[in-house]
């Protein structure tokens, strides 16, 4: 139940019946504080103003062609036009009992599912994913969980890079180490010390060079040696993702994985189709797209590469191919780009692009969700100790480690095997949810003892607060199916928590609309702030029967909620911590 989609739905029906537009919107919001009810509209005072009728008036029209004694108990008034809406106990409790007999806590599927293509994590293959590729690979990946929960087809897509000049200097290199009887995959163990050794010989040596800038050309070409060389590199790096996606908890797989040298065949089909629109134009020996909207206050417009001097292709002509794809060959309704924000010039352009050439139906939607930056303590982008980039794999081994210690020194008497397996849940959680709950559009600080603190908007201070729900109901020793009455709601922190149970599904259909998980973060620590409220305000196992079986079931609701909620987010649970 989304109870602001029905209140928007119902509200604006008596706008529009009262005289609004059809254009007219409720705008129905949760209330910020208490006395304003639970919602508030606020979507009088536009209305009114456009019909050019003072707002408390039109509010009063509003309210008289407006119904809804079924699930408030109270409609008012407020300020210059405000309609404050108090919700029926009864009614909420009603909500709740479906919320306990539903496994998908009585969110329904969409009436009409759409194929959503995720462009996410995207790893450059000549090197190791570091903590670069952390965001993109845990943003996409909660938004794409939350798509399918709400029953849209989605199509993972990992456009890794596995191609261009720095994979002839990465080729040239294997080739030499076979020629010196070297076990390549030795060598690939560590790739960033593989490509620093093959960017050495690249810098310094001039015949490499030139055999490295030839193994490009034989590459491109379909050389059967070389593609057999780099086959031999992508199965290695690939094999390197594939164990930090496993560590990471994140759903891709290698059936998820469309490179860019998968649209090799098409880029020059993408030239022949934006040559025959008379989009192309030749600046200094290269093929380029210039578009009047990016033209600077000066009037001069930066170009879009699309083929270089010499024939070669850029990334702006594989994404186009892949937009191409994407519409043609999956059909896609909507295709979200989990880029970082440095890139938001590139895909306007690529967007625009795209529609101009016709390679998109014009109903499709093409949204970059873009990302801040991981920072470091000094305010520059995330490094380890000694200056280089931070390996992810590296990060995570470290967070588990770091977790191990801390619960082993919480729980003493608990078993190497249990402590090592909270110790690996809490530490991965914690680097997700640290990412997870910041805006999106954010950078953030990278800050070890934050992210693993048991206080404040943290993974431990949730998996913890789970836990505790948990505990309370097996300490009950009732057996929770038995538990089918009535779910009263009389105390004000019994209400508070009702309420909050009953907006999960507003939660998780911002981060579906947006590509925002921190809305579900915020949500998942404010319903963990209200059950403990709530706990320490109404006894749940030392009273009498009929409330503790009622209090049971908020708390088996709220367990439920968080572990759905944190699931959405890709973060497993622990029934004890």
């Amino acid at each position: 139940m989304n109870i602001q989609t029905l209140l928007n739905q119902r509200i604006q029906a008596a706008m529009v019946a009262a005289g609004a537009s059809d254009t007219a919107q409720a705008l129905v919001r949760q209330s910020a504080k208490i006395q304003f009810g639970d919602y508030q509209a606020n979507g009088i005072m536009g209305a009114a103003k456009a019909l050019k009728m003072n707002p408390r008036d039109f509010a009063q029209a509003t309210l008289e062609k407006l119904d809804l004694s079924d699930l408030a108990d109270k409609v008012e008034i407020a300020g210059p036009g405000f309609i404050n809406i108090f919700l029926k106990n009864v009614w909420l409790s009603k909500e709740l009992v479906q919320l306990r007999t539903s496994e998908r806590l009585d969110v329904n599927p969409v009436d009409a599912p759409e194929t959503v293509v995720v462009d996410y994590s995207a790893p450059n293959l000549a090197k190791e994913m570091h903590v670069g590729h952390l965001r993109s690979t845990v943003i996409g990946d909660a938004v794409v969980r939350t798509l399918e929960f709400f029953g849209h087809h989605v199509v993972r897509q990992n456009h890794v890079g596995d191609w261009g000049t720095q994979f002839g200097m990465l080729l040239a290199y294997m080739a030499r180490l076979r020629a010196e009887n070297a076990k390549i995959s030795m060598a690939l163990s560590d790739l960033e010390t593989f490509y620093r050794a093959a960017k050495t010989c690249f810098d310094e040596d001039e015949a490499f060079a030139a055999r490295a800038r030839e193994l490009v050309v034989a590459l491109q070409s379909g050389d059967e040696e070389c593609l057999a060389l780099w086959d031999e590199f992508i199965e290695i790096s690939m094999a390197h993702c594939e164990e930090t996606y496993k560590m990471l908890g994140v759903s891709l797989e290698r059936q998820h994985v469309m490179p860019e040298s998968a649209y090799n065949d098409d880029l020059q089909n993408v030239i022949n189709e934006l040559k025959d629109q008379g989009l192309l134009q030749e600046s200094n020996g290269a093929q380029c797209v210039f578009m009047e909207e990016f033209a600077n206050k000066e009037g001069e417009i930066t170009p879009i590469i699309v083929q270089k001097t010499g024939g070669g292709f850029l990334y702006a002509t594989t994404d186009l191919a892949a937009v191409r794809f994407r519409q043609h060959t999956l059909n896609a309704n909507r295709v979200l780009y989990f880029v970082d924000a440095r890139q938001s010039l590139h895909f306007q352009q690529i967007f625009t692009l795209s529609r101009k050439a016709g390679f998109v139906k014009p109903e499709t939607q093409l949204e970059h969700m873009p990302f801040g930056t991981v920072m470091g303590s000094d305010g520059k982008p995330f490094k380890t100790r000694s200056g280089g980039v931070a390996k992810l794999s590296s990060l995570l081994e470290e967070a588990q480690e770091r977790a191990y210690q801390l619960v082993a020194s919480k729980n003493p008497e608990m078993g190497e095997e249990e402590l090592r397996n909270i110790g690996r849940v809490v530490g991965i959680a914690s680097v997700k949810y640290a990412d997870l709950s910041k805006n999106r559009t954010s950078d953030y600080v990278f800050n070890w003892d934050t992210m693993l603190s048991f206080e404040g908007n943290t993974a431990p201070y949730l998996l913890y607060a789970y836990s505790r729900v948990a505990s309370i109901v097996k300490r009950s020793e009732i057996d929770v199916a038995s538990l089918t009455g009535e779910i009263a709601i009389e105390e004000p922190q019994e209400r508070a928590l009702a309420v909050k149970l009953c907006q999960f599904e507003e939660a998780i259909q911002q981060v579906a609309n947006d590509g925002m998980p921190h809305f579900l973060c915020a949500y998942l620590y404010d319903l963990a702030g209200t059950f403990m409220t709530f706990y320490e305000a109404c006894p749940i196992l030392n009273t009498e029967d009929e409330v503790k079986h009622s209090r049971l079931q908020l708390a088996l609701n709220t367990a439920s909620t968080l572990k759905l909620g944190l699931s959405l987010l890709g973060i497993e649970t622990l029934e004890r911590m």
